[in-house]
C-alpha cells in the first residue's frame, strides 16, 4: 500500500488551527483528534497544593519556624508555591506525589538550608597556582586565627591610645612594622593597591598631569585599568614614549607647569620582549629630584622578601625605597602573603598627605585586616617565613614535593585502578599567579589522571560539584587532568584523595 505524505510528515507543508478539541489541517482535512493541555486539569492541580499556613504546620517546616525568623521562613514556603504553580501552568509534567504537602515541605526544608548554607567556602586548590586571583589569592597564615578572634569578637584598642587615655589612629598597628621591612619613613594601608594608586593620585596630583610611559598602562584584574584609576583621581594622564620604547627624555620633554607626578608602574601581569627599552631607575628620579617632582612607583605584587634563590625574580619593596622612590604602592595579599590591602610606604609628608584626603576614610582597611596584616608582618620580622602559607609553596623544594606526590599516588593508585583510571607522576610547573612573575614558574611533580569512564573535562566538573566534599580546583593539560600538591596542604590530602575517586567512579 501506498505510504501518504500526511502520514511521513514529508512532502507536503501544512498549516493546522485548533478547532475545539480537533485539529484541522489547511488543506480541508481532519486530523487525529488531539488532547490539548487542558486547563481545567491546571486548576485542579493547582488546587491542590497546600496553602502556606499549612505548610508552616507541617512538622519539619513548624520545627525551622521555632529556630528562624518568622518573616525569612514565611516568603521561602511562598516562593517554592509560586515556583510550583508557575511549573504547573506552563504545563511541566508534574507527579502527582511531587503536589503532596510532604513533598513541598522537604522542597521547603531544602530551600532553608540552601539559603543558610555560607556561599564563601573552602575549596581545595590542586592547580598549582599559588596567588590564584579567583581562589581569593594568599592564603593566611594560621596564627592570624586567633588574633583576628580576639580582634573580631571583643573591643579593642584599634582608635586608642592606652597609655595616653585619648584617641588614637589605627595606621598605627601595622606602619611601624611597615616602615622597619621596607625602610620607609612612614606607611599607610588601604583597602587594596587599585585604591592606593587612587587616593595617592587624588592628594598629588588632582587638577594636574601624571607621567607615565604608553608601555606601563596596564590593565589588571576584571577589566580594571590604570588608565581608568588615574582618570577618577581627577589627575590627567599624560602618555610618553610608545609601547616597547620609553626614554628618559621622553619624561623630560613632557614635563611642563602642570606636571605632578612621574608615575612607574610595574608590569606585573606581562611581558614585553624584543625590541624594548625604559629609563634606568636611577635615571627617572634623579629627574624627579632635579625638578621637585614626586616620582611614585606602582609596585604592584609587594615583595618582602628576595626569592631568587627558589628561582623568583621579583623586586623587593625595601629595593624601590632605597633606589629613592618617592611613595611605593604595592599589595598585601599577593607576594607578600598577607590580607587583600594596599601598602603606601615612602616619604613622610608625602604620605602624611595622602593619609589626611578625604578619600582615605573611604578607603581605609578595617580592624579584620589590621590585625590579620600585623600578625604577618610579624611573622617576617621573626624569619619565620614558613608560617605564611604562600611563602612556603614558594620555598617548596622538588624533593619535598616528590616525597608527598610519590605518598600521594601510593594512596590512591590502587583504588583509581578499581574504577577504570590510570594516574601517573610527571614532571611540571607550578605557577606564582595572582598577577605576579608571569613569566616565570617553579619546578614541581604532577599527578596526570586518564580515565575511561570520563573525559578530563567531565573530571574537572565533577571534582568541582561533587556532592558532600570540599570542591577542588585542578587543571587540564593536553586533555589530562592534573593534580599539583604544591598547593593543596597536607591535611587536606585525604579529602582530595576521596574527592578523586568519587569523581572517577
Amino acid at each position: 500500500m501506498k505510504q501518504r505524505p500526511e502520514a511521513r510528515g514529508v512532502g507536503r507543508s501544512n498549516s493546522w488551527q485548533l478547532q475545539g478539541d480537533s485539529l484541522l489541517c489547511s488543506n480541508g482535512g481532519m486530523a487525529e483528534k488531539a488532547k490539548s493541555a487542558s486547563g481545567a486539569d491546571q486548576t485542579i492541580l493547582l488546587r491542590r497544593l497546600p496553602s502556606v499556613d499549612e505548610l508552616l504546620l507541617r512538622p519539619q517546616v513548624a520545627e525551622m519556624g521555632r529556630r528562624l525568623e518568622r518573616g525569612f521562613l514565611v516568603e521561602t514556603v511562598r516562593s517554592e508555591l509560586a515556583q510550583l504553580r508557575r511549573e504547573i501552568v506552563s504545563g511541566a509534567p508534574q507527579e502527582e506525589a511531587s503536589l503532596a504537602a510532604e513533598a513541598i515541605e522537604l522542597r521547603v526544608v531544602r530551600s532553608v538550608e540552601q539559603a543558610l548554607a555560607p556561599s564563601l567556602r573552602g575549596v581545595i586548590n590542586a592547580s598549582g597556582v599559588i596567588l590564584h586571583t579567583n581562589l581569593g589569592r594568599a592564603p593566611l597564615p594560621a596564627a592570624i586565627l586567633e588574633e583576628s578572634r580576639q580582634t573580631a569578637t571583643q573591643y579593642s584598642n584599634l582608635e586608642y591610645d592606652v597609655a595616653a587615655g585619648a584617641r588614637g589612629k589605627r595606621d598605627v598597628h601595622t606602619s611601624r612594622l611597615i616602615e622597619q621591612l621596607t625602610g620607609a619613613e612612614a606607611a599607610i594601608v588601604v583597602n587594596n593597591c587599585a585604591a592606593a594608586a587612587l587616593v595617592t593620585l587624588a592628594a598629588l596630583a588632582r587638577g594636574g598631569e601624571v607621567i607615565v610611559s604608553r608601555g606601563e598602562l596596564i590593565e589588571i584584574g576584571d577589566g580594571f585599568r590604570i588608565p581608568e584609576i588615574m582618570e577618577q583621581s581627577g589627575a590627567a594622564l599624560r602618555e610618553v614614549g610608545t609601547t616597547n620604547r620609553t626614554r628618559i627624555a621622553d619624561y623630560e620633554n613632557a614635563i611642563n607647569d602642570k606636571t605632578s607626578v612621574i608615575l612607574r608602574v610595574h608590569p606585573s601581569n606581562f611581558t614585553v620582549s624584543g625590541f624594548t627599552e625604559k629609563p634606568e631607575v636611577a635615571e627617572l628620579i634623579a629627574l624627579g629630584q632635579r625638578l621637585r617632582l614626586p616620582v611614585v612607583e606602582d609596585l604592584g605584587s609587594g615583595c618582602l622578601v628576595d626569592l631568587s634563590p627558589v628561582g623568583i625574580s621579583e623586586p623587593t619593596a625595601r629595593e624601590s625605597v632605597e633606589a629613592g622612590f618617592s611613595l611605593v604602592l604595592f599589595s598585601g595579599d599577593k607576594m607578600l602573603g598577607g590580607p587583600q590591602a594596599g601598602i603606601i610606604a615612602g616619604k613622610k609628608d608625602l604620605v602624611h598627605k595622602v593619609r589626611w584626603h578625604p578619600l582615605f576614610r573611604a578607603l581605609r582597611v578595617d580592624k579584620l585586616t589590621i590585625a590579620a596584616m600585623e600578625a604577618t608582618l610579624r611573622a617576617y620580622l621573626r624569619g619565620a617565613w614558613k608560617e605564611i602559607p604562600a611563602l612556603r609553596m614558594m620555598q617548596m623544594s622538588v624533593e619535598e614535593i616528590s616525597a608527598r606526590t610519590d605518598a600521594f599516588h601510593k594512596m590512591v593508585s590502587a583504588r583509581i585502578a578499581e574504577v577504570d583510571a590510570e594516574a601517573e607522576i610527571t614532571d611540571g610547573r607550578s605557577l606564582v599567579g595572582g598577577g605576579s612573575t608571569p613569566a616565570q614558574s617553579l619546578p614541581t611533580k604532577l599527578i596526570r589522571i586518564t580515565s575511561a569512564r570520563h573525559s578530563a573535562s567531565e573530571l574537572e566538573a565533577r571534582l568541582r560539584t561533587g556532592a558532600g566534599v570540599m570542591p577542588v580546583v585542578a587543571r587540564i593539560e593536553e586533555e589530562r587532568l592534573l593534580i599539583d600538591l604544591r598547593t593543596v596542604f597536607p591535611e587536606q590530602e585525604t579529602i582530595l584523595a576521596e574527592a578523586l575517586i568519587r569523581a572517577l567512579g
